[in-house]
C-alpha cells in the first residue's frame, strides 16, 4: 500500500480535490490518500513550504508528496520529481523545493518530461499522478524524467541579527487557522543569540518577556476555574515546529478573533527581539 499525500491551494469547494483522489484510486486502487492541506493560500509558495516541511517528516519513508500550488507547466514553470530524505515529493519547480531542500540535499532530482504523452490543462490530475502511480510501483525517476541537479531557488525572509548580538529582526511567516502569527526566529536562534539574557519580545506596538511552551503556560491552575480569565490573553510561545509564535490563548476566528486579527500582525510584518545587557 502507497501512502500519497495531497497539498494545494484548491479549497474544498470546487471538484478539483475529489477529482485528483478519483484519479489516484482509479489508478492505484489500494493507495492511502492523506490530505495535508488544501487551504494554502492561492500560490503562496512560502505557506506551503512551512506547512509541508513540518508535516512530510512525520510520515514513512517512501511517502509520496503531491504538491499543487502555482502548477501551471509553462516555459517559467517546469514540473520535477524528487527524491529528499527518504521521501518523494511531486511538484511544480518554483522554488518550493529550496525552502523544503534548505537543511537537507536532494538525494535524486528529475525534470519530468511525460507531457508530449498528455494534453492537459489540470496538471497535478493528469501529470502528477500518472508519475506518482508510477513511483508507488516501484519505477524510477529516471524513467519519467531527466535527470538534473538544478531547481529554482528561492530565499525565505531570514532573521537579522545585530552586530553586537543585541537584536534579532524577524518577519511574520504563517499565519494558521486559529490566527496565531509564527516568526522565521526559531528558538535554536533565540538560545545561540540570546545566551540566557532577559529580552523584550516586540511585534507590532504589542511586547512580551516571556516565551512560554504551551499555550496553557500562562494559566494559574491553582485557581478555581471561575478565577483565572485567561481566555482572549496574548501570549508567545515556542511552537511544535520551533518557531517564535504569538498567539491569543483559545482564540477563535469566528467570534473574538485571533492574534493576527486582535494584535494587528500581517504576512511579511516585523517580530524583533532585544536582549537586555547584563550588569
Amino acid at each position: 500500500m502507497s501512502i500519497i499525500t495531497l497539498t494545494t491551494d484548491f479549497g474544498t469547494k470546487d471538484h478539483f480535490v475529489g477529482a485528483v483522489k478519483g484519479a489516484i484510486y482509479s489508478t492505484i486502487p489500494d493507495a492511502k490518500i492523506v490530505d495535508i492541506s488544501h487551504r494554502i493560500s492561492p500560490f503562496n509558495i512560502t505557506e506551503t513550504a512551512y506547512i509541508l516541511k513540518n508535516a512530510y517528516k512525520n510520515f514513512p519513508e517512501g511517502t509520496i508528496h503531491i504538491v499543487g500550488v502555482d502548477s501551471e507547466l509553462n516555459p517559467d514553470n517546469k514540473h520535477i520529481a524528487m527524491l529528499l530524505n527518504g521521501h518523494f515529493f511531486v511538484c511544480p519547480d518554483n522554488g518550493l523545493i529550496s525552502l523544503i531542500a534548505s537543511e537537507v540535499k536532494p538525494s535524486k532530482i528529475v525534470e519530468i518530461n511525460i507531457h508530449n504523452r498528455l494534453e492537459t490543462s489540470f496538471s497535478v490530475l493528469d501529470v502528477f499522478v500518472q508519475v506518482a502511480a508510477h513511483i508507488a510501483r516501484g519505477g524510477t525517476l529516471e524513467v519519467i524524467g531527466k535527470l538534473t541537479e538544478s531547481y529554482k531557488k528561492l530565499f525565505e525572509l531570514q532573521p537579522l541579527i545585530a552586530g553586537d548580538l543585541s537584536k534579532i529582526s524577524g518577519n511574520v511567516i504563517y499565519i494558521d487557522n486559529y490566527g496565531n502569527v509564527v516568526s522565521n526566529i526559531t528558538e535554536k536562534l533565540f538560545k545561540e543569540v540570546g545566551k540566557g539574557r532577559e529580552f523584550t519580545l516586540r511585534a507590532s506596538r504589542y511586547s512580551f518577556k516571556k516565551i512560554n511552551y504551551k499555550y496553557s503556560d500562562i494559566v494559574d491552575f491553582s485557581l478555581a476555574p471561575e478565577l483565572r480569565q485567561s481566555d482572549g490573553n496574548k501570549l508567545a510561545i515556542f511552537n511544535s515546529a520551533g518557531f517564535i509564535e504569538i498567539a491569543i490563548y483559545k482564540s477563535n476566528l469566528t467570534t473574538v478573533g485571533g492574534a493576527s486579527s486582535l494584535l494587528g500582525l500581517d504576512y511579511r510584518d516585523s517580530i524583533t527581539l532585544e536582549f537586555h545587557k547584563t550588569e
